[in-house]
């Protein structure tokens, strides 16, 4: 879809307008209510929220993802509204400087496959990853760049992973209402080497307003440093994550 330059403003308008509002999210209706007639990136930003609407269970996570995987990547990646993968992946390539072709890194919630995509053309081949949503790996196996999919939830303890077995995890949009719980954090741990990378990218809003994370997910990081679990390397906050709002990402090496 191609914006002129009055369609741009008036997303930006409308965004703004979302993201001013105390509960960062609106429903359909009251959005109509509110503003009007919705652009088509609005329609889609409330296709977005359908997956992390306040509530949800991960089975209506589940759910949800499989009924959108046919446009997902036509509605989110390819049109520019969210820019997760690639901002996953080049701070994985940031730490990577040389043989990434061997670097095995696990894609936690690797959805239709955007960050494989982004990570293969920085040059690493040894791809896996981890989805409960049968219709997005679907269309991830179509992409062949993963050597390795499984469908499945990424809890504690998943069965399919052995201890110490990547260079690196990776999270890039998998966090939300309904989506990976704090306890992942300890899996990420597990299944990644000694001295390997964990890197988080997430929207930075969610730390605020998902019951999940406010008061928790910081802390329990800054826990498992003080464990000696893992050291943070970086803490950063980043411009237009996914519609037009901010995104933090996180580097962790395990010690």
């Amino acid at each position: 879809m191609e914006l002129n330059l009055f369609s741009v403003e008036l997303c930006s308008r409308q965004f703004t307008r979302l993201h001013e509002m105390p509960t960062a999210e609106l429903s359909y209706k009251e959005y109509t209510e509110k503003f009007g007639e919705m652009t088509e990136d609005a329609q889609t930003y409330f296709a977005n929220f359908a997956a992390h609407r306040p509530g949800i269970t991960r089975e209506e996570v589940v759910d949800q993802y499989t009924k959108w995987s046919e446009t997902y990547d036509q509605d989110l990646c390819s049109s520019g509204r969210y820019h997760g993968p690639k901002i996953a992946a080049d701070a994985v390539a940031e730490e990577f400087k040389d043989g990434r072709e061997s670097i095995k890194i696990l894609d936690i919630g690797a959805g239709t496959g955007n960050f494989g995509k982004e990570a293969y053309k920085h040059g690493f081949r040894e791809l896996h990853g981890i989805d409960p949503s049968s219709g997005m790996l679907e269309r991830c196996q179509e992409k062949n760049i993963y050597k390795k999919l499984l469908c499945d939830f990424f809890q504690r303890d998943t069965p399919g992973f052995e201890n110490d077995e990547y260079d690196c995890t990776v999270v890039a949009g998998a966090m939300g209402e309904g989506h990976l719980s704090c306890d992942c954090l300890y899996e990420m741990i597990r299944v990644v080497k000694p001295g390997g990378l964990v890197v988080i990218v997430m929207r930075k809003e969610y730390l605020d307003y998902v019951k999940e994370y406010k008061d928790r997910l910081e802390p329990l990081m800054d826990q498992l440093e003080t464990e000696r679990k893992w050291q943070k390397i970086s803490r950063k906050i980043v411009p237009n994550y996914s519609f037009n709002k901010e995104g933090v990402v996180y580097k962790f090496r395990r010690e």
